[in-house]
């Protein structure tokens, strides 16, 4: 009881169960500002493309919009081209996950094992290529690989190779050829995430590794692996994703040229949406991409990452 200025009590019963429904609401306050973040530019995106996916919408006015169930998706998987785009982000899998991961964690471990100085200069070299816009790096490499004035062209024949292929043109060779820039544009992020995760391995582990009489190989496989397993989690994840949604690089260098020997799922998604006026075939291709990235992600962090959880 609370006691007012003429003396006439007063219960604060009311006061405090305001003051704990406050309280409890605080917390939700400050998640607030992010809720409404993620319902407006993730939820409600999903939700509108799963939608628009169960249509037959040309993509201009709203009133063709027909209403199809599951055709979009029946349609794209029994689609060819759906088929040949599909089985060339599985190629270029190769590329934009192992590759980089294999050449980000050589030259982590080197520069940890040795404590090279100018470290620092080096990580952001390193780094340089994953923060630039897939736009130019695919601009500057369609230059590079110029089969008329490219400078790598013009080195080769500069040693004696008389016909250089043609690289981005060529049917054999188009496909590797986008797998080297995008792991070239992605090993530098592999190496940032693993020399981080070098510095947190106690180093009494090397220790005992080298008292034991492990060389270079026997401490990489006995105490660096081991040591970076969530780090090697996260890096062949993000590198799926990148690998399954691969379309800026693509689109600058071949446009899924020549014919269809770099067509992957997201140029096909865009063709389709856009090119094609079949908006709706084209979220259904969105969606049936997400799932396969979604399933292909949760499976490299189930058999990769840490067993602890």
């Amino acid at each position: 009881m609370e006691t007012t200025a003429t003396g006439v009590e007063r219960s604060s019963t009311p006061v405090r169960s305001s003051r704990r429904r406050i309280g409890s609401l605080e917390p939700w306050l400050y998640l607030l500002p992010g809720l409404l973040i993620f319902t407006a530019f993730m939820a409600i995106p999903t939700v509108g493309t799963i939608i628009l996916s169960l249509t037959d919408w040309n993509g201009i006015s709203w009133n063709t919009a027909l209403f199809i169930g599951l055709d979009n998706y029946t349609r794209a998987l029994g689609s060819g081209q759906f088929r040949n785009a599909f089985i060339n982000n599985l190629q270029l899998i190769p590329f934009f996950v192992l590759l980089p991961a294999v050449m980000g964690i050589i030259p982590a471990t080197m520069a940890h094992q040795l404590a090279l100085r100018g470290g620092r200069w080096f990580q952001a070299g390193l780094f340089l290529p994953y923060i630039m816009p897939g736009v130019l790096i695919g601009v500057v490499w369609a230059w590079i690989l110029n089969p008329i004035f490219g400078p790598v062209n013009r080195l080769l024949k500069s040693f004696g190779w008389a016909k250089p292929p043609v690289w981005l043109g060529d049917f054999t060779w188009a496909l590797p050829t986008v797998g080297m820039i995008g792991a070239w544009a992605a090993y530098g992020f592999c190496y940032v995430v693993f020399l981080a995760g070098l510095k947190k391995i106690p180093t009494e582990q090397y220790e005992a590794a080298r008292l034991d009489g492990a060389g270079f190989w026997q401490e990489f496989t006995a105490v660096t692996l081991p040591g970076l397993r969530g780090e090697i989690a996260v890096v062949l994840s993000i590198n799926l994703i990148n690998a399954l949604r691969a379309f800026d690089v693509i689109k600058t260098t071949t446009d899924g040229g020549p014919g269809s020997e770099t067509q992957v799922m997201a140029l096909y998604m865009i063709n389709s949406a856009f090119g094609s006026n079949q908006a709706g075939y084209g979220a259904a291709i969105a969606v049936l991409l997400s799932v396969v990235t979604l399933v292909g992600s949760m499976l490299i962090l189930r058999l990769a990452g840490d067993r602890d959880g």
